[in-house]
Formats: C-alpha cells, sequence, structure tokens
C-alpha cells in the first residue's frame, strides 16, 4: 500500500498545517478563505468567483455524494486549492460520477486533508483571510510561508478576465437546460413536467418575455437557469462589451453578474456600466452588485474574512423579513460613499454590511447575496420575479 503523501498549507503570517494529499500533487499560492456551507462542495469548486482562492470547508466529511457533470457552476474548478477535515472514501450517490479526490486530479486542483480546519477557520476569523501556500512537493514550513509572502495579494487583482466568456452566446436556445429538475409521478404525470434529451425529468419552462444582456463577470450556470425559467431570453455577452454594443441590441434590461477579484480594480467596466444607468432596467448580484455600487458614484472595501456559506442573515429594510441567505464574496460597499439617491435596501444582520441596493430615480437594483444558490436556502428567489417586474414596469415609458 502506497504511503499517503505528505501536503502543507501555510498562511502568509507564518501560521501552518500538515496533512494529507489528495487529488492534484503540485504547488499553488491563493488567498485561503473558509466556507460554512455543509453541502454543494462541487458548487464552490466550480463558482467561478473563487479564481484566485485556497477554499477551505468547515464542514468536517467532505465527498460523500461524489460529483457529476449536472451540478457544475461553469466547465472548470476555479478554486487554487481545496482544503478539508476528511476525504470520504467511498462516495455513494446514484448520481455520483466520479470521486471527489479523482475529479481534482483531472483537473489539476491540489487538495488537502487532515488538518484542523476549525482551528484553520478561527485562525481567519481572528487574523483575516491572507495570503497561503498549499503544497505536496516536500517544501519546509519556513519555505512555504515565504512563497505565500511572495504571491499576489487579491486586493487589487482583476481575476475577471480570466473567466469572463471569450466569446458572446446566446443561453439555452433549445430551453433544453433551465428546467426546474424533479423526479417523475408515474402514477400520476403532472402536465407540467416533461422528459428532457438527457431522460431526466423537468418542469416546462415558459415562453421568452424577455430579452436581456447578461454580462458574463464569472457567470454561474444556476444564475442562468433562473432567469431562463423566469421568461427571460439571455445572451451572455464578456465583460469587456461597451455600452454602446449593449445598447445597440435594444435588451429590454441588462443583468451584471457575480465574479471574482477586487471590484476596485475593474475600472473599465465601471466607465461602461455607468452609461447604462437610466438607459435600462439593470440587475445586479455580488460583483456586479459591487459595480453598480461604484458605477453610482460609490465605494468598496475589503472584508476581514468575506461572508462564505449558506447561512447568513439578511433583514429586508422594506418589509422588515429575515432571509437565510447563501454568500461568497470578500468585499462590500461602503455605505457613507453612496450618493443620496441609491438607497439601501438589505443588510447583512452579522455585521451591518450592505446587502442590497436600490437606485430611487432609475430603474436598477441589486443584491450581495446569491438567490440561485444550488444547493442553498431559497429565501431570495423572489429577486429574479423583481427584475421582471420592473422591466414591465418600465415598457410604456421606453
Amino acid at each position: 500500500m502506497t504511503a499517503p503523501t505528505r501536503a502543507l498549507l501555510a498562511l502568509e503570517d507564518g501560521r501552518y498545517f500538515e496533512g494529507t494529499a489528495f487529488g492534484a500533487s503540485g504547488s499553488t499560492p491563493g488567498e485561503a478563505c473558509f466556507n460554512t456551507s455543509m453541502t454543494g462542495y462541487q458548487e464552490v469548486l466550480t463558482d467561478p468567483s473563487y479564481r484566485g482562492q485556497i477554499v477551505a470547508m468547515t464542514y468536517p466529511l467532505i465527498g460523500n455524494y461524489g460529483v457529476n457533470e449536472e451540478d457544475a457552476e461553469s466547465a472548470q474548478p476555479h478554486v487554487r486549492g481545496f482544503v478539508i477535515e476528511e476525504l470520504c472514501p467511498s462516495p455513494s450517490n446514484w448520481r455520483s460520477s466520479e470521486s471527489l479526490g479523482d475529479y481534482l486530479q483531472r483537473w489539476n486542483v491540489v487538495g488537502i486533508q487532515g488538518i484542523d480546519t476549525r482551528a484553520l477557520t478561527r485562525h481567519l476569523r481572528e487574523r483575516g483571510a491572507m495570503r497561503a501556500f498549499l503544497t505536496t512537493e516536500g517544501l519546509s514550513p519556513d519555505e512555504a510561508v515565504d512563497r505565500a509572502r511572495a504571491s499576489a495579494a487579491m486586493a487589487g487583482s482583476d481575476f475577471v478576465r480570466e473567466v469572463t466568456t471569450p466569446e458572446d452566446y446566446r443561453w439555452d436556445p433549445e430551453s433544453n437546460l433551465s428546467g426546474q429538475w424533479t423526479l417523475p409521478n408515474h402514477s400520476a404525470p403532472d402536465p407540467r413536467v416533461e422528459q428532457a434529451p438527457d431522460g431526466s425529468h423537468r418542469f416546462l419552462l415558459p415562453e421568452p418575455k424577455f430579452r436581456i444582456v447578461a454580462y458574463d463577470f464569472g457567470i454561474k450556470r444556476n444564475i442562468l437557469r433562473c432567469l431562463r425559467q423566469e421568461g427571460f431570453e439571455v445572451e451572455v455577452v464578456r465583460a469587456s462589451a461597451p455600452a454602446s454594443e449593449i445598447l445597440a441590441r435594444k435588451p429590454d434590461g441588462v443583468f451584471l453578474s457575480n465574479g471574482p477579484g477586487d471590484p476596485d480594480a475593474l475600472e473599465y467596466i465601471h466607465k461602461e456600466v455607468k452609461q447604462l444607468i437610466g438607459r435600462l432596467p439593470l440587475f445586479g448580484i455580488c460583483l456586479g452588485h459591487q459595480i453598480l455600487g461604484h458605477a453610482m458614484g460609490g465605494k468598496t472595501f475589503k472584508l476581514k474574512f468575506g461572508h462564505r456559506g449558506g447561512n447568513q442573515p439578511v433583514k429586508d429594510l422594506r418589509s422588515g423579513r429575515i432571509a437565510i441567505t447563501s454568500q461568497n464574496h470578500g468585499f462590500a460597499v461602503d455605505s457613507d460613499s453612496l450618493p443620496s439617491a441609491i438607497e439601501v435596501t438589505h443588510l447583512n444582520l452579522n455585521d451591518d454590511t450592505i446587502e442590497g441596493l436600490r437606485h430611487t430615480a432609475d430603474p436598477v437594483f441589486s443584491v450581495q447575496y446569491h438567490p440561485e444558490a444550488a444547493p442553498g436556502p431559497h429565501d431570495a428567489a423572489y429577486f429574479f420575479r423583481e427584475f421582471a417586474n420592473l422591466i414591465e414596469q418600465c415598457r410604456p415609458t421606453r
């Protein structure tokens, strides 16, 4: 039996953790952060918002249901490295097509298991997310710490250029990818359910009612599915698309997606989005929310350790209702920087940071969290309906 390979995770402040390797062999720098979700590791791995980060899962046992291609949020993993306490050696699920270890090895992602992820999480909560270095190549702790300190910081980084689509495209033109998956009831068939070409059963999609353009800053597939389920026909465009090109397409609205990196480093995007305000209804999620904050005259700042997980409480200041939300971001909009025409609509109840914005004069709104989260709470799914209603309200005046 082959002895397990030693792996080492070193942080820039000198703290390090030793464990055993799984997935690919090698070395990688990245920002160390943690995610508190109990499930959804495949969605975390393939979320482009995690580009440049070494992600630790706080839930102790990971990999028990394997992976499958259908649940990926993009075409490939984007994390720099993956940190867990215990890897399940025998995944069991009828949808599983591959083990987590084999999946990471296939995509050349370095993993480490067998470390105290609770201690790592407490350390990052106290000291903040920081540069890190993950290696399976026999480096000493001092060498690995030096590599972490020599790596690039997340602040000032533009990873959007790495994850945006190289070519514009129309999402799901045949309506085969967006139907909500369900189990068939053979004894009492549901007329709202059809069998998809891949053999699965999905709820029928509505006829497209609105045509929108979605900026791809690192868009998740489930956002596109949710937009289509709400009756949107979606044209996805690259992050560098100029406002003039968007306006020439004459869409009913514009969606600004999630994505990785520092929103302050995206001035070339802020400039174009600013030209769309007041011309079309706009809706932004996560990085799209932060970009809107900049385009409307505000600023962003880096959170100490970010919000990542499926258990963040958010208060809707308009209704007083509390939602449990799924989040993944390391930056936030500065409330003191916003002009008077911008209304804060949602607040995070853990730290009072902004979770939602609305322009009081123009048809523009945004949320910092993820209403499409899969898996995750569904408390915020109504935002896609709000976008449709906003477009409907604006149609007579355009």
